[in-house]
């Protein structure tokens, strides 16, 4: 089974969760779909099989997060990451200059798309959009074609109310996005 592509989502969660909220030395909890699993996997794993699996992801994982631990939620599990896992990511995460520029660009008021999209375009001049206002979910969907530097679909939120504007987002891996059907 190959857990490396499972680890590195979750390390990107964590580091991504790190910059919103801070650092604190605590364990965290991070909820997964099942298909979110066999899709970050990229196996058909059955159901009843998942917790065989993650007891495996969580022997692989062990040496550089502690054990982590799960438990069954609606529709998939509920990740918990020791304190030692938060601090392995804080300690030896590479640096990821663009989600940590996504992250203080949004937690400013007043901030617009062309904003938004300037940041991706400093990036990489391969640069996807897509108006899905009429989704009901979210705005607009921006994403680096070549998957470079990430390869998650981002789905943001326009709020323009009272004169202020806000934008906020979501994060996807490619196959989750495409599951929800927009």
């Amino acid at each position: 089974m190959n857990f490396e592509r499972l680890e590195k989502n979750l390390t990107d969660n964590i580091y991504e969760a790190q910059l919103k909220l801070g650092y604190d030395k605590r364990p965290i909890r991070l909820n997964y779909t099942s298909s979110s699993i066999r899709n970050l996997l990229g196996e058909a794993v059955p159901d009843i099989d998942l917790p065989t699996v993650l007891d495996g992801f969580s022997q692989f994982a062990a040496p550089r997060f502690g054990t982590i631990t799960y438990a069954p939620i609606k529709d998939g599990f509920c990740f918990i990451v020791p304190a030692e896992g938060t601090a392995y990511v804080h300690d030896n995460a590479p640096e990821r200059s663009f989600i940590a520029e996504l992250v203080a660009l949004v937690r400013q008021h007043g901030i617009g798309i062309d904003d938004v999209l300037d940041l991706f375009r400093k990036y990489s001049d391969k640069v996807s959009t897509a108006d899905m206002s009429s989704s009901g979910e979210f705005d607009l969907l921006v994403y680096f074609e070549d998957g470079s530097p990430d390869d998650y679909r981002y789905c943001f939120s326009i709020d323009d109310d009272f004169g202020c504007c806000h934008i906020s987002y979501h994060r996807f891996i490619p196959e989750d996005y495409a599951e929800l059907g927009f």
